[in-house]
């Protein structure tokens, strides 16, 4: 009988879809090149007006990732300016929040699974009684959903890229 193990069911897949993400970008770059389409309109493109644009989505995706085995881990949160402008500084914020999260280490992270958990400030804490929960009810969901709207932007935008594009291969 196998025990859950938070680190297995979340570095794993933050780095599987951040990889993901960055190997969209590079498609996306690449397109926005031979298709003479200016940069700018798809990084700040938005699929709705009251939606943030896709260079927002990417960064709040890091910063899902890099939260999760921050807090799981039991260390304070990095913080990082918002400030990319291309998809090579989108890449490299992926890239960053790759080693951050190798950096944190495993056994703190295992820990982090009955550890409480509280994210924001003022009348926007959240307190999560344990990781498992704030993984899978508040971390997972976010990083999925800001992860998703940056591949439907850039799909909606012409980007041919499907499913495996967003998996990526495990």
């Amino acid at each position: 009988m196998s025990t859950f193990n938070i680190y297995t069911a979340s570095i794993p897949v933050f780095k599987q879809i951040l990889t993901s993400l960055h190997a969209i970008l590079e498609k996306a770059e690449t397109y926005a090149a031979e298709k003479k389409i200016e940069p700018a309109a798809l990084l700040q493109f938005r699929l709705f007006p009251d939606m943030l644009p896709f260079t927002r989505q990417i960064q709040i995706a890091c910063d899902f990732a890099k939260g999760a085995a921050a807090r799981l881990g039991g260390q304070d949160v990095p913080s990082w300016a918002d400030d990319e402008s291309s998809f090579s500084e989108l890449k490299a914020r992926i890239q960053k929040t790759l080693a951050y999260i190798d950096s944190v280490p495993r056994a703190q992270i295992e820990q982090g699974v009955d550890r409480a958990i509280t994210t924001g400030s003022g009348d926007r804490v959240k307190n999560f009684p344990n990781g498992a929960v704030y993984l899978s009810h508040y971390a997972f969901p976010h990083f999925y959903f800001h992860a998703t709207t940056a591949y439907d932007i850039l799909r909606h935008n012409g980007l041919e890229i499907g499913k495996k594009d967003f998996i990526g291969s495990y």
